[in-house]
């Protein structure tokens, strides 16, 4: 391929076929924070259960819903009855918690032994009368954020096809005592909304966020149906053929499949709503399936780089290198380039180029507005080679899973841990600030050292 050719289109490799990313089975962390009636039991080895104690010990104080089943010699062996084992756990889950929901997370283990949880769990989930939803979350076979993407795949088989009457009958109760004493224009709120088929949107956000782009859409007249996963197992979105459904992160592929193969439904394929771009874009994605036309868009996208710009100073001219981790790379390095960043090489566990279709466009006219060179794409890249091409590179940012960010800094290069972008708040208008409170720390920290006058002191002690 000519240098012309690279500048007017992507160009994608795969270099290695192995994942070199933090563990799927870290969903949980996020997970059973937001469905809040359900309990996570974790089924792995001793491994699994020290990596959770380690990658979300720092949670330990908020009584956690989750739980390892760990496998023992007899279990690996198949001298133990799993049924008996995991009903016995179950049961006990039942007696102390009992949830809404128990999510069986399956690990390496259980898919190496050939552990059948998709056919013990219906038995076992009529005994106790309990839901259980089973997920794969194996490092063999899916990167870092996968491990949600599972979860909410066999979630959708779980969402219900039309509300009871019953059901339905409670909701406008409350929803009638909720509006009690408010405005006539304020409890009236139905008008504000244009007439669309029911959309619902997947992907687990904080409440904030949530809401937060509840009230983008509502601006323009949208009405969310329902979000998958909802704070309440018990409040899981009906989802009926011909549905609509968007994804608002970039690593829910199975999800989206799911949808539309299971249910019917109707995939909305926008960019990703990260940073004031993405989410301009994908708010106008919907509104042009819905046939509406979106209001106030440009100065509210506009308003936003204002307020940024003393964060973007920082790094505009300065070049970004992904290492590869999270699934947020393309997302991240798209608006890092609006932000006058160059990016040499964007590195991704899997890319699903169906699904992130509309934010691979967004990041190729990306570009070309910014007038600087297209990244090349590594699907599960090789450390080994990356680390050469950072070498040669010298990037000014790598952006890194936490096993490579001190060799690096080390080295000179500066890094950032791309797990603290999935922990953090990115999506939406409002929080395009806290992406780049995270892109600019490493540099303004050396910053701050140089004026300092520490940053040789620190050269010299990464040699010793």
């Amino acid at each position: 391929m000519t240098a012309t050719q690279e500048q007017t289109a992507l160009t994608f490799e795969c270099e290695t076929g192995n994942y070199h990313t933090f563990c799927p089975i870290s969903c949980v962390a996020w997970l059973y924070q937001k469905i809040e009636d359900s309990f996570f039991l974790v089924i792995g080895t001793k491994t699994c259960g020290y990596f959770l104690q380690n990658a979300m010990g720092v949670m330990i104080f908020a009584e956690p819903r989750y739980a390892m089943a760990e496998l023992e010699e007899g279990d690996i062996s198949a001298q133990l009855n799993d049924y008996e084992e995991l009903k016995r756990l179950c049961l006990q889950i039942k007696r102390d918690r009992n949830p809404s929901v128990i999510v069986w997370i399956g690990t390496c283990t259980t898919e190496i032994i050939k552990m059948d949880l998709e056919g013990l769990a219906p038995k076992l989930e009529a005994e106790i009368g309990i839901p259980i939803v089973t997920a794969r979350a194996n490092g063999l076979d899916y990167a870092f954020t996968q491990g949600e993407d599972t979860v909410l795949a066999a979630m959708v088989h779980k969402c219900p096809t039309q509300a009871p009457e019953a059901e339905k009958e409670d909701r406008n109760a409350i929803q009638k005592l909720l509006n009690f004493g408010r405005k006539k224009e304020d409890a009236n709120t139905e008008s504000e909304y244009i007439d669309h088929p029911p959309l619902v949107l997947f992907g687990s956000l904080p409440d904030p966020v949530v809401t937060n782009l509840t009230l983008e859409l509502k601006k323009q007249g949208i009405k969310i149906s329902g979000w998958l996963p909802s704070k309440r197992y018990t409040e899981l979105p009906v989802i009926e053929e011909g549905y609509y459904v968007s994804g608002v992160n970039p690593f829910l592929s199975r999800t989206a499949t799911t949808f539309m193969r299971r249910r019917k439904c109707k995939l909305i394929g926008a960019p990703f709503p990260i940073g004031p771009d993405g989410t301009r874009a994908w708010i106008e994605k919907i509104c042009s399936v819905f046939g509406i036309q979106p209001k106030g868009l440009e100065e509210r996208e506009a308003q936003i780089w204002e307020g940024l710009e003393d964060y973007i100073k920082l790094i505009r001219g300065k070049s970004v290198f992904f290492m590869g981790d999270n699934l947020l790379e393309i997302s991240l390095a798209r608006f890092l380039i609006r932000c006058g960043m160059t990016c040499p090489e964007i590195g991704i566990p899997y890319m699903d180029k169906r699904y992130q279709a509309g934010e691979l466009a967004l990041l190729e006219k990306t570009c070309q507005e910014m007038g600087v060179p297209l990244p090349k794409i590594i699907e599960k890249p090789d450390n080994y080679n990356q680390i050469q091409r950072i070498m040669e590179l010298k990037p000014d940012l790598v952006i890194t899973g936490m096993a490579h960010a001190n060799p690096l800094e080390a080295r000179g290069i500066d890094t950032k841990w791309s797990v603290e972008f999935t922990f953090a708040q990115i999506h939406g208008f409002t929080n395009a600030r806290d992406i780049l409170e995270l892109a600019t720390r490493p540099l303004r920290r050396n910053n701050n050292l140089k004026e300092l006058g520490w940053d040789k002191l620190v050269k010299e002690e990464a040699k010793i």
